[in-house]
């Protein structure tokens, strides 16, 4: 069967394609009850990872656990060799990563056929494949990535088409997670979704309204965090997650339960929301760009609240007082991305998608004999991504040194001087010998060379290759001698 499965920060959720609907698939938990989603949880008990209900259940039971692990995928410093601590013993967090998607593939209630997967809209390369491997070494056939509100528009399109007029085809997408922040703005024009620009910040989102609340609750109770233990602390930051998610427009106070060895506290909701009120300012500061006013002329037909930590009141009514009455909530807020993935990936939904990068790719180089250096956009924020195969850009020079030494980042914008600026993320630098004498060393040995200027340098090209998923690898090739090698710009650790 063809499904869509949406990792996310708190909670995976996988839909089926099935003949047209796309049923929410239910997981069951250890005692036999069905849920909706699989838990984003990893434990260590009895030294031996568990995920899921069983990780809830050992972590309430004093259990090590991993909350959130979503978060250190988005992290610029992640590579796939991270090491993460856990109970004492250390992991890579590719290996924690395939061992969570292997539980969820045998919690599955169908077998996983082919499979669409997600990540935010501004995932840096790195999360991406690491995502990918992770997938493929858990035995799961993955055929398409989307980002997730690029897939929360196919949603839109299935349970809203109604609202999208000939003057109206735009949805701007305003997904909430649990970790991440993400917004696209998509031009549907009947099957064909067309993303015309994202944006995101990779560490707001749930966990940041969960953590506001439990600061809170410990003022009022006149407790600070260290009067809590490691697992005290993380049981208050689940009640004050399930309490958040109790909360309706009518809810006037809140209850905490702090711990066994504390009194709850009574809190007045106005309280929280004022505390979490710079939070959804951020997410308009971040979603601006995109709609603007949000006036007659946009053609923008209206704005579609996604994920889970859409569901607070506060944001909806802080997004209405901004945008008036174009705001429509996902009738399945939560589990959105995953029913827009298994739309993508069923053959008889006739849909396509043309999405962007939503980072640009740059690169720094030698100059000056070594003692300088100088950035080159290689693909802009919003270069567009082939719907299949792949697209290239070429690069033609002579080689000016004996040694190119290429520092390859992402990047959100560029300054009026043309230099990167905002969250850059680094990639492994990567070292060719421009010099024949050089081409017999392996690259530990060329990071010891220095960097020198030549006369009559080979002509070299680089072919810098993206494919549907957002990954870049670059083949640097010597056109006089044929001399090539090709490096995965987002293999690191």
């Amino acid at each position: 069967m063809r499904i869509g499965i949406d990792v996310g920060t708190t909670r995976t959720i996988a839909a089926a394609a099935d003949r047209g609907n796309y049923p929410v698939l239910s997981f069951l938990d250890p005692d036999g009850d069905p849920h909706d989603h699989f838990p984003s949880l990893i434990a260590l008990r009895d030294q031996q990872l568990v995920h899921g209900f069983e990780a809830e259940r050992a972590a309430r039971e004093g259990a090590p656990h991993l909350r959130s692990f979503k978060r250190l995928l988005g992290d610029p410093a992640t590579h796939p060799g991270t090491v993460v601590e856990l109970g004492g013993r250390e992991f890579t967090l590719l290996d924690l990563l395939t061992s969570y998607l292997t539980a969820v593939r045998e919690a599955l209630p169908v077998p996983a056929g082919q499979v669409a997967v997600s990540v935010p809209a501004h995932a840096h390369s790195a999360q991406r494949i690491m995502t990918l491997e992770a997938f493929r070494r858990a035995g799961i056939d993955v055929i398409a990535m989307l980002n997730e509100p690029s897939a929360a528009g196919f949603e839109y399109t299935h349970h809203q088409s109604r609202s999208l007029t000939s003057r109206r085809t735009r949805i701007a997408v305003y997904d909430l997670g649990g970790g991440t922040f993400d917004s696209s703005l998509v031009d549907a024009d009947g099957p064909a979704h067309v993303v015309l620009g994202s944006r995101g910040e990779n560490r707001l989102g749930g966990d940041d309204f969960d953590r506001a609340l439990a600061e809170l609750a410990l003022s009022r109770a006149g407790l600070q965090p260290g009067d809590l233990t490691d697992a005290q602390r993380a049981a208050l930051h689940e009640e004050c997650r399930s309490a958040k998610e109790r909360l309706t427009p009518q809810t006037r106070r809140v209850m905490i339960e702090i711990s066994e060895d504390h009194d709850p506290v009574i809190l007045p909701v106005d309280d929280f929301y004022q505390a979490a009120a710079p939070l959804v300012a951020r997410t308009l500061e971040v979603m601006a760009p995109l709609v603007g006013e949000l006036d007659q002329d946009s053609g923008i037909a209206g704005i579609y609240l996604v994920g889970g930590g859409s569901g607070l009141p506060l944001v909806a009514r802080m997004l209405r007082e901004r945008f008036g009455r174009r705001v429509h909530r996902s009738p399945y807020p939560a589990a959105s991305t995953a029913i827009g993935l298994a739309i993508a990936v069923d053959p008889d939904a006739d849909v396509s998608l043309t999405d962007r990068l939503s980072r640009g790719i740059g690169v720094f180089r030698e100059a000056h004999a070594g003692e300088g250096v100088t950035f080159d956009q290689v693909l802009t924020p919003d270069a567009p991504l082939p719907q299949s195969g792949s697209t290239s850009v070429t690069r033609r020079y002579a080689a000016a040194h004996n040694l190119g030494w290429f520092r390859y980042v992402e990047h959100p914008a560029l300054d009026d001087t043309g230099e990167p600026r905002g969250d850059l993320v680094p990639y492994a630098d990567v070292l060719f010998p421009f010099d024949p004498a050089l081409r017999a060393l392996d690259p530990s040995e060329l990071a010891a060379v220095s960097v020198q200027r030549r006369e009559d340098g080979p002509e070299i090209e680089e072919t810098y290759t993206v494919d549907p998923s957002g990954i870049v690898t670059v083949r640097i090739t010597d056109l006089g001698s044929g001399f090539s090698r090709e490096y995965g710009l987002a293999r690191r650790g």
